[in-house]
């Protein structure tokens, strides 16, 4: 603060530690220009040319109050709390939530994804984390949170696609085209739903099930796609039978299959499995009516022939 007042000279004479006068010391010290003006400002309080405010100490012990509980909060981490508190209690509380987007999904799952209470602000709410957590549902793929101010906060999310129904031992779960595992089937819309039963299933039945959809009218009879010893497929038909598709050439086997129907109703029999694994031949096996009815039918094939040849 001395160089602010270079022209003046240490009129008592006094002499610095080293046994320079001071004044010289003064006309040599110069103040950086920031801290020039609080230093006039010092030395007008210091020689009594401003007289402070009647509650300075007062409001100088609260700021410093104030500053300090602010900077232990700032430690332990308890700003963002505090300016939760403060700007939900403005008018930016959240008070309004939009979903869109979602059929599988519950909207009561969304919503606790967001972790919501009943005075989240909105300006801190952390949007990004919110779809991380919104995403990490089974049945969400892709999701946005978008925040409208002052008090609304929108959810939009695309879900996976089912493909199918897996059955592996006693569970049941729903998959996507490429054999992922999107959640347990619960029923309802999904019953639809192709199944497909057995170890390796999820990762084969596209490729099988766009074979089989070229041939709608066997399609159409389909219960269930079997995978055997992830080699091949079975079909269970909604009949009641059993197709025993070879593991090569299961597209031309099923072409035969529908030109034995044609020829000879194969499918109005009284058949519970086709099997056609060994080339350039079928084997039916006959359900117990059938087998009682063939033998029947044998039985009176033979008694006629007898009699016929008595007659002769």
């Amino acid at each position: 603060m001395f160089a602010l007042r270079p022209g003046q000279s240490d009129r008592g004479g006094m002499r610095g530690a080293h046994g320079l006068p001071i004044a010289a010391f003064r006309e040599k010290l110069v103040l950086p220009k920031l801290l020039r003006r609080p230093a006039r400002l010092w030395k007008r309080l210091s020689d009594g040319e401003i007289a402070p405010p009647r509650y300075a100490a007062t409001a100088l012990t609260a700021s410093f109050l104030g500053l300090t509980g602010l900077y232990g909060a700032y430690l332990g981490g308890h700003i963002p709390d505090y300016a939760q508190a403060v700007t939900a209690r403005t008018g930016f509380a959240v008070d309004q939530i939009k979903v869109v987007g979602h059929q599988q999904t519950s909207e009561i799952d969304i919503l606790g994804s967001l972790q919501l209470d009943g005075w989240t602000s909105l300006v801190g709410f952390n949007a990004d984390a919110a779809r991380q957590r919104v995403e990490e549902l089974p049945w969400v793929e892709v999701a946005s949170v978008r925040k409208i101010y002052p008090d609304e906060i929108e959810v939009q999310v695309t879900e996976r696609e089912p493909f199918a129904i897996w059955q592996h031992g006693a569970d049941l779960v729903v998959i996507e085209k490429n054999g992922r595992v999107i959640a347990p089937f619960n029923g309802g819309r999904l019953s639809s739903l192709p199944q497909v039963i057995g170890v390796g299933a999820p990762e084969d039945a596209q490729q099988f099930l766009d074979v089989v959809a070229t041939h709608p009218e066997l399609a159409r009879r389909v219960k269930a796609y079997v995978r055997v010893a992830d080699r091949r497929w079975d079909l269970h038909l909604t009949n009641g039978m059993t197709v025993k598709l070879p593991e090569d050439g299961a597209g031309q086997a099923m072409i035969d299959l529908l030109a034995f129907d044609q020829s000879g109703g194969l499918f109005r029999r009284d058949v519970v499995a086709v099997d056609m694994r060994i080339p350039d031949r079928l084997v039916l096996q006959l359900s117990p009516e059938g087998v009682e009815r063939r033998t029947a039918e044998l039985e009176a094939q033979a008694k006629a022939r007898k009699k016929a040849g008595k007659n002769t």
